[in-house]
């Protein structure tokens, strides 16, 4: 069966404007004639899997930016939103969508986002934590200059050898004359570490796990040795709240350490040697499954980019602690709480083990996309068993066949579980997990029949 032809008009035109090129110029570094650029740009000829090439060899560009209408679900995905009862007076067809996904993908995009945002509690501008969010998200937690210092300084100190622990405590002691020392918890009951400059020491709770204590170790690093540059980026971000910019600091001291204890390119190809096989990359490079889920999702290096996986972290009450969507498409994950069909719940009963499951977001009975995701608890910063959360991983499906962790799952689209965005955005019918009505849709009510949700709405 002939490929679906590929319409990217305006993201080619962007692409150019960007670059400030005219046509002719962008024509001749694609090795096309200017007429044909036009009729690109136009949406009057589909782009050829030459002219991709091109577009990805002359330009820092992600081919993945081509099919814009994908993250809100296509013509299909669009029409669902347009069914709503507040525009059945304008008479929008298909014909209509067609035209605007064509024309303006991004204002398309725009109205997704708002409708599929108008059931969720307002949030403020001025919250730090959303200001911390859109900036990562604003650099689609990829910092390429941090990467490389990073990977510069792992080849120096040989991080590929054994213990990475001993070569952390050894550049401590070596460049900055501070000895490591592990103290009791009775001494250190409500930190995990402390710089005591008079005794020349890194102090470390006894109660933090290997990885944990490595990765507090190259914490320190990262301030003792690139805070300029940390800072520097910490500086040019946008922010009204200096609470912001220090929580964006804050990552970005953790990106480094990431960095370190897991160099990019070594990284990576380990990653793809392995199927991404999760156990084995723990080992190798002494990381935790938190550490390990949050570099996966930086891996978007120009020409060398890893599979584009989002990560979140998940209390018991379902709520979202911490998110990156890095370069995924993946809406479910853009809520502040998630659906309670979603294995990220099964995980806390089931302490230690990867829960994996394929799952499609399921809006008002029509599906958009699917994801392989992986769960698995991890403990807190308190008492070990004392507090508790849930991380999950996922990359899009048609990515994760050859996944260590997707073997013996069905990727089937008829095969994906659906879940919803949380009970108060999803307008999924005939759910019998349905906590709370949906917003925005007129509740139904039969005397002579009892569903099995207590909020049916129009649809069921």
């Amino acid at each position: 069966m002939a490929e679906e032809a590929l319409f990217a008009g305006p993201a080619i035109r962007r692409l150019r404007k960007r670059e400030g090129l005219t046509q002719a110029a962008t024509a001749t570094r694609l090795e096309i004639s200017p007429s044909y650029l036009n009729l690109i740009e136009r949406n009057q000829r589909p782009i050829s899997a030459r002219v991709v090439m091109r577009l990805v060899e002359q330009f820092d560009f992600d081919p993945r930016t081509l099919r814009e209408d994908e993250a809100i679900g296509g013509i299909d995905g669009l029409a669902r939103r347009f069914a709503d009862e507040r525009f059945a007076d304008l008479g929008i067809d298909r014909d209509e969508m067609q035209e605007l996904l064509a024309s303006a993908p991004q204002a398309a995009a725009a109205f997704a986002r708002l409708y599929d945002n108008a059931g969720r509690a307002p949030v403020e501008e001025d919250d730090p934590l959303f200001a911390l969010r859109r900036e990562i998200e604003k650099w689609r937690n990829h910092f390429a200059d941090l990467d490389n210092a990073a990977e510069e300084l792992a080849d120096e100190m040989r991080l590929s050898r054994g213990d990475i622990g001993l070569a952390l405590t050894d550049r401590l002691r070596e460049r900055h004359q501070l000895s490591v020392r592990i103290l009791p918890r009775d001494v250190m009951p409500d930190s995990m570490r402390r710089l005591d400059l008079h005794a020349r020491q890194i102090q470390l709770s006894e109660m933090l796990s290997a990885a944990s204590r490595n990765f507090q170790l190259a914490l320190a690093i990262a301030r003792l040795e690139f805070r300029d540059e940390i800072d520097a980026i910490a500086k040019g971000a946008q922010f009204d709240d200096e609470t912001a910019r220090g929580l964006f600091t804050r990552h970005l001291d953790g990106y480094f350490a990431a960095a370190l204890l897991m160099p990019y390119s070594r990284f990576l190809r380990a990653c793809e040697a392995t199927g991404y096989d999760l156990p084995v990359l723990l080992r190798r490079f002494s990381v935790s499954f938190e550490q390990l889920a949050h570099r996966l999702t930086t891996l978007q290096r120009v020409g060398q980019r890893g599979l584009p996986f989002f990560m979140v972290r998940v209390d018991r009450a379902g709520q979202f602690s911490k998110t990156f969507v890095g370069a995924s498409t993946a809406r479910f994950v853009n809520s502040d709480v998630s659906c309670p069909l979603w294995y990220a719940h099964r995980a806390f009963e089931r302490a230690g083990e990867l829960q994996v499951q394929f799952v499609s977001l399921d809006v008002a009975g029509e599906r958009e996309g699917g994801w392989l995701t992986i769960s698995r608890t991890v403990e807190g910063r308190g008492e070990p068993g004392e507090t508790q959360f849930v991380v999950s991983i996922g990359v899009e499906a048609v990515l994760a066949g050859d996944l260590a962790q997707a073997r013996g799952i069905s990727l089937r689209s008829d095969d994906a579980q659906p879940i919803g965005p949380g009970c108060r955005r999803c307008h999924r019918v005939r759910c019998s997990q349905r906590s709370l009505p949906p917003t925005g849709r007129r509740l139904t009510f039969d005397p002579v029949r009892y569903g099995i949700t207590p909020f049916e709405f129009a649809g069921n």
